[in-house]
């Protein structure tokens, strides 16, 4: 089989996958936390956790039909995705796919400098915010209640009030100094800058890819940074950078 043949005969979430190992067993074997020491998720009376099921690492578009569909989508229905989708989308976006990978920790579906692992994905669904815990593929929750309207930048409502889920993504400033190569990059702030920015185009990429694969509709766009900073109650080391909003196609 030559490597044209091959790409075309690999699903895209087995090469966004990098293994075909079973997740479960992966996560049952790390102990690594995914966000920051300091971060306290704090308890939401009105909110409960999500146990989302074991995601599926094969299937779908090859590589390069999704690249070929890949294309931004503004019009979204409101309708959910199932648990099954949800599931699928986060993996693919920023979940484990490796117990080992550089330097001894974990290895992610996305690269990040010196994988410092930086970005934190929050997850905006119509009840409520949750933060994506890639070690135990879960959410816990922050927010409780609808938060979608208060995304837009520009307080325009259209497919961001209605979409099912908007992925907001944050940068943890001090995952940098906790990386376990420290690179000269890693302590430099416009460095910095530069890092941040890739990982989290890396990320949503991978988004782009699988909503191409799955027949869904994937939008990257700005968000309103000070509302969504305060919602979310970040600390003074992390910033809301981007937000992208996925959804069935209307």
């Amino acid at each position: 089989m030559n490597r044209r043949t091959f790409l075309k005969s690999v699903p895209a979430l087995t090469v966004l996958a990098a293994a075909k190992s079973s997740f479960a067993e992966d996560t049952n074997a790390v102990s690594a936390p995914t966000h920051d020491a300091n971060t306290v998720i704090p308890s939401i009376p009105d909110l409960q956790p999500i146990a989302l099921v074991p995601p599926q690492t094969d299937g779908g578009k090859s590589v390069l039909a999704a690249l070929k569909e890949r294309r931004t989508i503004r019009s979204i229905r409101d309708e959910k995705l199932s648990p099954q989708m949800l599931s699928n989308l986060l993996w693919a976006a920023w979940g484990v796919n490796r117990k080992s990978g550089p330097f001894g920790q974990i290895g992610r579906t996305a690269a990040s400098a010196s994988n410092s692992q930086e970005i934190d994905l929050y997850v905006v669904l119509p009840e409520g915010t949750y933060l994506y815990e890639a070690v135990g593929h879960s959410l816990a929750p922050v927010v409780a209640g609808d938060l979608r309207a208060k995304v837009s930048a520009h307080g325009r409502g259209g497919a961001i009030t209605k979409a099912p889920v908007i992925l907001i993504y944050v940068v943890d400033i001090a995952k940098y100094s906790k990386s376990r190569l420290q690179e000269p990059g890693l302590k430099d702030t416009e460095i910095q800058k530069s890092y941040y920015n890739v990982a989290t185009g890396l990320i949503a990429g991978n988004v782009y890819l699988f909503a191409a694969s799955q027949g869904l509709a994937a939008w990257f766009h700005n968000c309103n940074k000070p509302a969504m900073a305060a919602e979310l109650k970040l600390r003074p080391e992390q910033r809301v950078l981007y937000a992208q909003t996925v959804g069935l196609p209307a």
